[in-house]
């Protein structure tokens, strides 16, 4: 038997492997930095589709003498609510649509029902889903965890936490994800607090809100 050469062999494997090794951590890493800076890329283009449906001085100025309003205000795929209520208690959250233009914030290919307080994608397909939330103590608040749910018949397809610490002031949290969807599936959005309660806490209703955007 050639001792040497099995040393050599062995040695050759050893190399062979710390090369996979490097080179799949390279790869995880390369993956990891595009799925980010991807995200970072949609959020930002959400947030910019989010601050149009405020409309601009020159909007209401063209709403007033009458002058068609710019194609670029007509939002088919992108919806957006407001928090309807400042309370925090275990129930459905209750949203409401944004004023915009003739209409509201909520685009033609969803339907938004005032009395359920849900949201209907009408097309199959992929979307872009965010909730932010931002809370205000208004008098020596108590600490807990606030949960916040946006679910269909298929299950949860948003979860986010928030933890509030107590005697603090002021907290915000941004939760968002890539969702697919079928159409005519009603979205509500379910708001769970800790049995004792979150006393004192009260949420930012034009800071807190949930929108959604259609990517393909």
């Amino acid at each position: 038997m050639d001792i040497e050469s099995l040393q050599k062999s062995g040695r050759r494997r050893g190399s062979c492997l710390d090369v996979f090794l490097v080179m799949s951590i390279i790869f995880l890493f390369v993956a990891v930095t595009a799925v980010a800076a991807g995200g970072v890329m949609v959020v930002m283009e959400l947030r910019s589709k989010l601050d149009s449906t405020h409309p601009s001085p020159e909007f209401q100025t063209a709403k007033l003498t009458g002058d068609t309003p710019d194609p670029a205000y007509k939002m088919e795929n992108f919806a957006y609510l407001e928090a309807f209520s400042s309370d925090l208690k275990t129930s459905t959250m209750h949203w409401a649509s944004v004023p915009y233009g003739d209409g509201t914030s909520v685009g033609s290919n969803y339907l938004f029902d005032e009395n359920q307080h849900s949201l209907t994608p009408k097309r199959k397909g992929t979307y872009f889903m965010y909730i932010e939330l931002s809370l205000t103590c208004t008098f020596d608040c108590t600490g807990g965890l606030l949960n916040v749910r946006v679910a269909n018949d298929q299950g949860d397809k948003l979860t986010c936490e928030v933890e509030l610490p107590a005697h603090s002031r002021h907290v915000s949290r941004k939760c968002w994800t890539v969702s697919q969807l079928d159409g005519d599936q009603k979205l509500v959005t379910q708001m769970t607090v800790p049995k004792e309660g979150l006393q004192n806490w009260k949420l930012d209703l034009h800071a807190s809100g949930f929108g959604m955007f259609h990517v393909a």
